[in-house]
């Protein structure tokens, strides 16, 4: 069931949603060599005790973790660890809040040091397919129209979109109704209404799409093992257009 929310849940959501981001921002500012996406958890739990707010993750389906740390080859829900990150890594934050009752959800991919070419092309057309794909968030679409942006802007760069996880729709709970694929026909799914909230999230690969789960049951990584890059928004459908609850 889709769960449609008021003008002033929305305006609730956007504290949650702006603490995830400013706290994505605080980490990006330390992400360099050296580092350890462990230390970098810490930074991110501590920031949400800070803000009285909790760590969206950790504990949730038993992940241990209160940020998601994925480098290089790891597609999404990569556990932090103490290995030192080193340059040329890209990595993806992927970071959740919950406060007064309701969740923000956001992540972005930040290179470690000086990155190549190839990495940075990567990270960007994700980032460009997520706005791709904002723009189809309005009322009277369809959900696909966002999917189908998405795919389209992603191969059209030479690269593929995960198919195996997808967005969400996201409120008091941290996933809920609609699931929100980054690929498909446009013109189809539900109708997309005001007050639909959704966290909508490319995960995209420099090679195949295809992915698969290392032994600790959370980590995915790309099966060829090429770069995969994630960038995620929680976007609110509202009569105005999209508005990006977690842009700050």
């Amino acid at each position: 069931m889709i769960i449609l929310k008021s003008p002033r849940e929305i305006e609730r959501m956007r504290t949650p949603c702006r603490m995830a981001s400013e706290i994505l921002c605080l980490l990006k500012e330390h992400v360099k060599p050296g580092v350890t996406t462990r230390e970098l958890e810490a930074i991110a739990a501590a920031e949400a005790g800070k803000r009285n707010a909790k760590p969206a993750f950790k504990g949730y389906h038993n992940y241990p973790s209160a940020l998601c740390c994925s480098p290089n080859e790891q597609v999404v829900h990569g556990l932090p660890t103490g290995q030192l990150l080193k340059s040329g890594d890209i990595l993806s934050l992927d970071f959740g809040i919950l406060y007064d009752d309701f969740y923000g959800d956001a992540a972005i991919t930040v290179p470690v040091g000086e990155v190549s070419a190839v990495a940075t092309s990567l990270m960007n057309a994700t980032e460009r397919s997520l706005y791709a794909g904002i723009e189809h968030a309005v009322p009277g679409g369809r959900l696909f129209d966002i999917s189908s942006a998405i795919q389209q802007y992603v191969e059209s760069r030479g690269y593929s979109i995960v198919r195996d996880f997808v967005g969400h729709g996201i409120g008091k709970s941290l996933h809920e109704d609609p699931q929100v694929p980054n690929y498909g026909t446009s013109a189809r799914g539900v109708r997309l209404k005001a007050g639909m909230v959704l966290a909508i999230e490319p995960m995209v690969n420099q090679g195949s799409y295809e992915v698969r789960v290392l032994d600790d049951n959370w980590t995915v990584v790309t099966q060829d093992g090429g770069l995969s890059a994630h960038f995620e928004h929680t976007v609110a459908i509202t009569d105005k257009g999209p508005d990006i609850l977690t842009r700050i």
